[in-house]
């Protein structure tokens, strides 16, 4: 029979540290404790192949899963020496998810369940605390019913907040047993009023009702919008955690908190986290109270701080990680409710690996797999220039680093509908898991409630955003949309400026400067990777100071520098577009003539910063309307000018114009008349761009700056159209030699971008000396999609499962990675030496850089702000086909 229901409790666990397939994070943890004889409360975990099975069956439990079920709640009753529903000893569970990865807040949870109007008086008289009783199952009620009933939580909140107000209560804690007994009267009526049907009472129904609501929140939306965003599988699923209850709410001996091993904002090792008295854990993650920081536990129970130190500095050296934990203090007893390797910044995970490598906790590989390579674009967040003469509004508490300036806006959906204006900054009491829309777009996060481990801080972390919480001086009143303090009232669309290192908060826009990646922590953990890595990893860079940039973070060359965006610049432009309204090739010569001054001084810039690396250079790729006014706009122009009778010789001109953009008017210009085939149709322009590179490089290496210029001829599908554009290449090289006295060494070779030229690979390798893979035309082409449409189904596409990521985003390794790995294999056939590089934007993606590495190119060629994630995904693909091989013997 197979196993669904494992059961941990009393010393030993059926389940391990090493089942999160199986048992998800939170249950893997729990065994894993329980195992190691810490406090636990019992419990049992259903698995995640049940929630696969759930949704399989139409959102129904078999019978053979609830007679596990039933067999593990009967050893569950056994153990404690409770039962569900008793008058006398009544067992409570709490029924929370547990998913494989973590996602903080996205999944849904139940406390306290298994109470109703009998067992509520049965927990009064058995603790001798009334008070306990009712807050236990007022919280019960307003969780079941928001999460299995699907009422809306504010509904619950309005009538507490009423019955606060009416008793005169500055704090939850204030109101007595009559009030929430009160409250719980009024939450039942509401309930039946609008389900229909009164609150259940039968505990087995409710553990049944909240077993399904659990299962069903891993397909609600705040929690597919977070697999979504953080790359995680739909099939893995959720587990289902039921563990006996223990109550931080049963006064002043009893408390409830959230803390980590370590400072996940930081690095630093601190003791880290926040508690609450007299409180449940949900008080302390929500934000609704602004808890206390947890050191101060020692002063209140010592011997609780002394005990939860010695059980998480355990934690950590067991998994060799900083840990992310949960627990409650019952009648000043500890039990620890959760451990997870904690979710952090870039900037404490980079600080995290260094220092236990030198605290011999991981070795050097460990540390590099460890940072998620996205993760090192927060470290290349701006800061606040020390040089701005800023004062602060408010503090609040620093969640996440960054520094940013944004728009005010005061709800989730807001922020998605303004950000796509401009930087948006969002601004609530407290957040909840239904903004995480909000939060993904927004550049940063204030709240003027919660703590460092509130959902907002720990959500804000993981995506990497700037947040400051718990900033109580301000009041944000969010049906008006203001927020005041310090006198001053801001409205929505108003500019601020957080400073998520310091919890400060500005008004307006404060100046900010770029951070140095080439010193510290973050340079000595990027020569960890650069010691391991295979892969070269050179910049995507059109100008001077991208390439100065993109040495700046490390890159090796530069893997592209694309012409055409040179010819944009305004004293260029008009050069640009008289060479394309020529009739004659002299007519175009002329012009040609005019722009090679211009095109040499560019290449000259980028030879001298790159000192003697690799440049790629790719001749002109676009349509040469591209250069020319919109056809539309021209037509609107023109008949504007004739109906006002305009100056004859501006018509005129107007109307060459418009017949010239007619000429080259095309119904699909990104198959049309572009890359090579511009060059082989006016090979003067080749020409002019070739003379352009050879005379810049020649001045360059005079003057003593070593240069390694590389030529591509995008768009070949064709041996044939490459050797005739090489011909243009080799004859002016030897001509500009001749000349000036001075020869370069140069490759020329071209772009792999089509499908026919991935299939003639080893034709075109006969003539090209590289190739480097356009992927994202080698994309548009493979799928048939265009770029520039494909948004508009990709989305629906993704929804529907029909493709799980968008290709241009994240290499397609089915299709357009077989190409690729055709093309190589056939290039090399043909030419041994042949040099593979790729300058799509999938160049700076991590999975889409491990692919690369796996099918042997040389070098990935990204923009230069993504060279770190490069380098280390580069450095992480090293290590993994390692273990991979490791694996392979063992077996």
């Amino acid at each position: 029979m197979q196993k669904y229901v494992y059961f941990f409790g009393g010393g030993t666990a059926e389940g391990k540290g090493d089942m999160k397939d199986t048992l998800g994070g939170k249950g893997a943890g729990l065994a894993e404790m329980t195992n190691a004889g810490l406090p636990v409360p019992p419990g049992f975990t259903i698995s995640t192949e049940v929630c696969r099975i759930f949704y399989e069956n139409k959102n129904t439990l078999g019978g053979d899963i609830q007679q596990q079920i039933q067999e593990a709640l009967s050893r569950l009753e056994s153990t404690t020496g409770q039962k569900l529903g008793s008058s006398e000893k009544p067992l409570l569970v709490s029924v929370r998810s547990g998913a494989k990865f973590s996602m903080p807040g996205m999944m849904d949870t139940i406390l306290n369940l298994g109470l109703n109007e009998t067992t509520v008086r049965a927990m009064a008289a058995r603790t001798g605390n009334e008070r306990f009783a009712w807050d236990s199952y007022r919280r019960f009620i307003q969780m079941y019913g928001n999460v299995v009933l699907q009422i809306e939580k504010h509904a619950f909140d309005q009538i507490f907040d009423h019955n606060k107000e009416k008793a005169g209560a500055r704090l939850d804690t204030d109101i007595g047993a009559a009030g929430l007994r009160q409250v719980v009267e009024e939450y039942k009526a509401m309930v039946k009023e609008k389900t229909g049907a009164d609150f259940p009472d039968d505990p087995l129904r409710q553990l049944q009702g909240a077993i399904v609501a659990v299962f069903g929140s891993w397909h609600n939306p705040r929690a597919i919008y977070y697999r979504r965003s953080n790359k995680i599988s739909e099939d893995l699923g959720t587990a289902v955690n039921v563990q006996a209850m223990v109550f931080g709410n049963m006064g002043d001996t009893s408390g409830t908190g959230v803390g980590f091993t370590r400072n996940p904002s930081t690095g630093n090792k601190e003791f880290y986290g926040e508690f609450l008295m007299n409180a449940q854990g949900e008080d302390v993650v929500a934000g609704i109270r602004t808890p206390v920081p947890i050191k101060e536990l020692q002063k209140v129970m010592p011997q609780c701080y002394t005990q939860l130190r010695e059980i998480t500095d355990r934690l950590e050296k067991h998994y060799r990680d900083m840990q992310d934990f949960e627990f409650t203090i019952q009648e000043s007893k500890l039990y620890m409710l959760q451990t997870r390797n904690g979710k952090r910044t870039g900037k404490a995970a980079v600080k995290l690996a260094a220092d236990m490598v030198k605290e011999g906790l991981i070795t050097s590989e460990e540390a590099l797999m460890r940072v998620d390579p996205m993760q090192l674009d927060q470290l290349l967040h701006p800061i606040l220039d020390p040089e701005a003469n800023a004062t602060p509004l408010a503090h609040g508490l620093p969640a996440s680093p960054g520094a940013v300036s944004g728009r005010i806006v005061f709800t989730a959906d807001d922020a998605v509908e303004k950000a796509k204006e401009g930087k948006v900054v969002l601004v609530r009491k407290e957040t909840a898991p239904d903004d995480i829309h909000g939060m993904d777009v927004a550049v940063g996060i204030l709240t003027s409630r919660g703590g460092m481990t509130s959902h907002a801080a720990v959500v804000a972390r993981g995506m990497g955003k700037c947040c400051v919480v718990g900033a109580e001086t301000i009041q944000i009143d969010e049906r008006r949309k203001t927020l005041t303090v310090a006198g001053r009232e801001l409205h929505e669309g108003d500019w601020i400026t957080l400073e998520g290192g310091t919890g400060k908060i500005f008004e307006g826009q404060v100046p900010t400067m770029e951070p140095d990646p080439s010193s510290g922590e973050f340079a000595d953990f990027m020569a960890m990777a650069d010691k391991v890595r295979r892969l070269k990893v050179r910049a995507n860079a059109d100008i001077p100071r991208d390439a100065q940039v993109a040495r700046k973070f490390g890159a090796e060359g530069i893997g592209l520098c694309r012409t055409e965006h040179m010819f944009f610049a305004e004293d260029r432009l008009p050069h640009v577009q008289q060479m394309i309204l020529s009739t004659t090739e002299a007519a175009r010569r002329a012009e040609l003539a005019k722009l090679l001054p211009f095109q040499r001084s560019d290449f000259e810039g980028l030879f001298q910063a790159m000192d003697g690396l690799p440049v790629t250079i790719r001749l002109l790729d676009p349509p040469l309307h591209e250069f020319l006014p919109k056809r539309e706009e021209l037509m609107v122009e023109l008949a504007v000018l004739k109906a006002k009778s305009g100056d004859k010789k501006e018509i005129e001109e107007k109307e060459k114009l418009l017949d010239r953009v007619e000429q080259l008017h095309e119904f699909n210009p990104m198959l049309g008349h572009r890359g090579c085939r511009l060059g082989i149709v006016f090979p003067e322009i080749s020409e002019m761009q070739c003379r352009a590179i050879f005379e810049a490089a020649c001045a360059v290496q005079k003057s003593g700056t070593p240069v390694k210029p590389e030529i591509m001829i995008p768009l070949v599908g064709t041996a044939k159209e490459l050797s005739e554009q090489k011909e243009i290449v080799d004859r002016v090289a030897q001509e500009v030699f001749k000349d000036t006295g001075v020869t370069v060494e140069y490759q020329t070779g071209t772009m792999i971008e089509l499908p026919r030229a991935a299939v003639v690979a080893d034709k075109i390798a006969e003539v090209g000396e590289f190739f480097s893979f356009g992927t994202n035309d080698l994309t548009q082409t493979t799928f048939g999609f265009s770029r520039d449409d494909a948004g508009k189904f990709i989305a629906e596409y993704i929804s529907r499962g029909i493709l799980k990521v968008d290709p241009f985003q994240v290499l397609d390794q089915e299709g357009v990675g077989s190409l690729m790995k055709m093309a190589c294999e056939k290039g090399r056939s043909a030419r041994s030496n042949l040099k593979l590089g790729i300058c799509g934007e999938h160049g700076g993606e991590p999975s889409s850089v491990e692919f690369c590495h796996r099918i042997g190119l040389d070098y990935v060629s990204c923009s230069p702000y993504r060279v770190p994630i490069a380098r280390l995904a580069a450095a992480q693909a090293v290590i993994a086909d390692r273990s991979t091989g490791e694996r392979g013997r063992t077996v």
